[in-house]
């Protein structure tokens, strides 16, 4: 997503009730009216961030991204936004230029099919987590064949830009299972999460930080 046609492509589709019920599902695992430091990971053009940051007010919600193309589009929504308790950095989710142990929440929406080394993105969501802090990452899993991924992105993006279902595409190959996902978490001393499969194409992996 560092090619501004694409970052704008992305940026301008309708993820609305995706991202809606997202920040549904946050706001049932976090509490939004208690204060909390949380940090959006592959945060994108911010949609996510803005709309936690605008529904739980006490909230510090800072997001990262690696695309400069998009948070140059994030940066400039907050700001039409006027939304004050939301922040944008670029960064590598992978290596957070945050300490141990900073954040309440971290959350992440469809970030994990992007990274070829998953074990170094959960122990680095391990290592700024709070013992306590709430973990939730969503993410498409990977269909049994390429077909099956084709007739996914023709039921729920019909109409969007070329770019957008080629990416759409290629993203439900790149997906992991829930199986590997188990593997992944085991690896990285986060097996007491929870992994759930929520949609015919996503899955939720959520739970809390067990202290040292």
């Amino acid at each position: 997503m560092d090619i501004e046609d694409r970052a704008q492509a992305y940026a301008e589709a309708d993820f609305l009730d995706v991202n809606e019920t997202f920040v549904d599902r946050l706001a049932e695992l976090a509490d939004f009216s208690r204060p909390a430091l949380a940090v959006d990971l592959g945060t994108g053009p911010a949609d996510i961030a803005l709309m936690v940051a605008s529904r739980a007010s006490r909230w510090r919600a800072i997001g990262i991204d690696m695309s400069l193309p998009m948070l140059h589009i994030g940066q400039g929504r907050r700001r039409e936004s006027k939304i004050q308790n939301a922040s944008l950095i670029l960064a590598d989710a992978k290596s957070c230029p945050f300490p141990d142990a900073t954040f309440d929440v971290v959350y992440s929406n469809s970030l994990l099919h992007h990274v070829a080394s998953p074990d170094g993105l959960w122990r680095e969501i391990r290592r700024i987590a709070k013992p306590g802090a709430t973990i939730f990452v969503r993410d498409l899993f990977r269909p049994h064949d390429a077909d099956a991924a084709y007739r996914i992105v023709e039921q729920y993006a019909p109409f969007e830009h070329a770019l957008l279902k080629e990416d759409f595409y290629n993203s439900l190959l790149a997906a992991y299972t829930a199986a590997e996902v188990r593997a992944q978490l085991e690896a990285s001393g986060l097996g007491h999460l929870t992994i759930r499969i929520v949609t015919d194409r996503h899955m939720d992996i959520f739970g809390t930080i067990r202290g040292a």
